[in-house]
């Protein structure tokens, strides 16, 4: 990330799918350490003239986490809104930036090995998959077992912010994609959900 050839578009295509699996590494490692679901990519990439932006990534190793501060993009904790930190794609110190053309081709790249998923309705925000909904669904599962709740029925609230969740990894997890988890599970046999959309609860089993 402090490496100006970072940014720099590699023409050699095997360089360059190198290039592109860092900066997917690099995408997943900033949002994990954020806990950001959504990533609205207008809302990152400013609008600039494409041609006059650098673009891509070095053949160098990169940080598992290059931008360090967690307040830093760390506003959709618990929101199913989008966010769009400037600094994953913007390095100031170097004056360095990704076009919005290369962020949005990392992003399809990583749809390809399914660690990103494009909202219909939104066509520049992005699920970022740090976790996909099937291990979002493995670890809720694994809760329910390791706390001998089967069989017993969970407000979808006291899933991600009751006080019985705190300290697991999908305490906070965006409605949306608990949704998405919880239709893994139901199409497995392993929960049921009830009520309507705003009072749902689910039954394990």
């Amino acid at each position: 990330y402090s490496f100006p050839p970072f940014f720099t578009r590699q023409t050699n295509l095997t360089t360059h799918h190198a290039q592109l699996v860092k900066w997917s590494d690099l995408i997943l490692a900033y949002c994990r350490h954020n806990r950001i679901f959504k990533l609205s990519l207008n809302a990152a990439i400013p609008s600039a003239p494409t041609a006059a932006l650098p673009h891509a990534l070095p053949t160098t190793s990169t940080p598992s986490i290059a931008i360090t501060d967690p307040t830093l993009g760390g506003t959709s904790t618990a929101s199913s809104g989008a966010a769009g930190p400037e600094e994953l794609f913007h390095n100031k110190t170097l004056n360095k930036r990704l076009s919005l053309a290369d962020a949005r081709e990392v992003l399809e790249f990583m749809k390809k090995d399914g660690r990103a998923e494009q909202l219909p309705a939104s066509p520049d925000v992005f699920w970022v998959y740090w976790r996909t909904p099937d291990e979002w669904a493995a670890a809720i599962e694994a809760w329910i077992d390791e706390t001998a709740q089967k069989g017993v029925v969970l407000t979808l609230y006291e899933l991600t912010e009751g006080e019985g969740t705190r300290g697991t990894d999908f305490h906070g997890l965006d409605s949306d994609l608990l949704q998405k988890a919880l239709q893994v599970l139901v199409k497995r046999g392993k929960a049921q959900i009830f009520g309507q959309e705003d009072s749902q609860g689910v039954k394990f089993f």
